[in-house]
């Protein structure tokens, strides 16, 4: 099985991911991990994404697919994997899928975690409390929240268009939501 999650900041995207992979006994494979972990052993992408980030700025889609083309041939890999919230734009989605082709390894299924915007502010928000998080005000997750309905939102419709997509609703309780991504995707 090869799944990307999507779905705004809040939607439970990583909770649901974490889950599935001990269930499907696939690989989780998030591009922040990546990109710590290519940094912390050195790796010449490493190397070039330290000092983007040094900089201040956003990592290159063309580092970001390097790494993750380096991460798709390790041996974990081989059953399946879930990629959570990555590709992040229309660009990502296209490199990434022009990748998958490269190496055999089409996407099965990608599945949109549907959450109404107030109760993301109010998840993020608690999340927030309890991890002692000044930088997740309601209205800096407003904000986020735009810049995924400006930039990622558009992915949805990408793999709409090609039949691979799948909308879940990502409210209720956690099993319950592992459940209906689960029919989803034996569909």
């Amino acid at each position: 099985m090869r799944l990307v999650l999507l779905g705004p900041p809040g939607s439970g995207k990583g909770t649901q991911a974490t889950r599935l992979k001990e269930k499907l006994g696939i690989a989780h494979i998030s591009t922040g991990d990546m990109l710590r972990a290519e940094i912390a052993a050195g790796t010449e992408l490493g190397k070039q994404a330290k000092t983007v980030m040094d900089a201040g700025n956003l990592v290159s889609d063309d580092i970001l697919l390097g790494m993750l083309e380096s991460r798709l041939t390790q041996a974990d890999v081989a059953k399946g994997f879930i990629l959570d919230g990555y590709p992040r734009n229309v660009a990502q989605a296209n490199a990434m899928d022009g990748l998958l082709a490269k190496i055999g390894q089409p996407l099965d299924a990608v599945v949109q975690l549907d959450v109404a915007t107030e109760l993301l502010v109010e998840r993020i928000a608690g999340r927030a409390k309890e991890q002692g998080r000044a930088d997740d005000t309601p209205e800096a997750v407003r904000q986020r929240l735009q810049v995924y309905n400006d930039q990622t939102a558009p992915v949805v419709d990408f793999y709409a268009g090609r039949g691979t997509l799948a909308r879940v609703d990502g409210v209720g309780e956690l099993d319950e939501i592992e459940a209906r991504i689960l029919a989803a995707i034996k569909g």
